[in-house]
């Protein structure tokens, strides 16, 4: 939904794109939050959290050792005692938004898969899932950047509604409640779905993958300027920017006139079977 162009380039051409201390600082965090669970309730403190990150960071670069060019030009180590600094601030900030020796997790890192009537296969992965004795399930999922503006909420919410409606069509149950965690600025955004909400998104959905299965098919992946273009790694090939993208992959046929939206999902190859994806972000 961000740039149809920008989706075929990660996602057809799969052109290469450069790791981000900002990106790469969120999958730490994570990692520490997901593994603080593993101790006793009373051990979750922010101390023992915090202790993590040296060990979590080592693991990372071990699994992806390429990162290891986020900090090659320091060889002081001063921008990544920063950058791990930052870490820290943001896993300490989350003690002041929730109690971990209060919580449970039914699930951490959770993958989900589940299959629409039209074949459409949603996929992700759920940060955190809690189940209240009651049943009641909750779906969090915590953001190390700031939290959007009033008016970009929903587009928050896109990825937990997302979520939710795999749940509904996995487990026969609505969510509870969808919970935002923003650690860059210690706010936290809930919504309560009802059925129709995530019955509308999966209308969505499915018209989305049209449009994704349209522009695979004709070739037609447009550009659409925004603030986020300067953070892209792809302008030298981005008509915006003056660049030529490389030579289309896949076959193409003429495009007809539909009605369509924009979409980030996983197509087909044009060789493939009707096998087709739709992954949360």
């Amino acid at each position: 939904m961000q740039c149809p162009l920008l989706y075929r380039f990660r996602v057809i051409d799969r052109l290469p794109e450069k790791p981000s201390e900002a990106a790469t600082r969120g999958t730490l965090v994570h990692a520490v939050l997901e593994r603080l669970f593993d101790a006793p309730a009373a051990e979750r403190t922010a101390p023992r959290a915090k202790a993590l990150i040296p060990g979590q960071w080592d693991r990372l670069l071990e699994s992806k050792p390429e990162l290891t060019e986020l900090f090659a030009g320091d060889p002081e180590g001063e921008r990544l005692a920063g950058w791990l600094g930052e870490a820290e601030r943001l896993v300490e900030r989350w003690f002041s938004l929730e109690d971990p020796t209060r919580l449970e997790p039914a699930e951490r890192e959770m993958f989900v898969e589940t299959e629409l009537d039209s074949g459409l296969r949603l996929r992700g992965v759920i940060d955190r899932v809690d189940v209240a004795p009651t049943g009641e399930v909750r779906i969090v999922d915590y953001k190390t950047g700031k939290a959007p503006r009033p008016e970009y909420a929903e587009g928050a919410l896109f990825q937990m509604k997302f979520y939710a409606l795999v749940i509904m069509r996995l487990r026969k149950v609505v969510p509870r409640r969808l919970q935002l965690v923003y650690l860059g600025s210690g706010d936290v955004l809930t919504y309560d779905p009802v059925p129709a909400d995530l019955e509308r998104v999966e209308r969505k959905l499915l018209a989305l993958w049209d449009a994704i299965r349209l522009a695979t098919e004709t070739g037609e992946w447009r550009p659409r300027p925004t603030k986020l273009c300067g953070w892209c790694d792809h302008q030298s090939v981005c008509p915006e920017f003056g660049g030529t993208p490389p030579v289309y992959p896949l076959s193409v046929r003429p495009a007809e006139p539909v009605q369509g939206v924009q979409g980030r999902m996983e197509p087909v190859r044009a060789e493939a079977g009707p096998t087709v994806a739709l992954e949360g972000l």
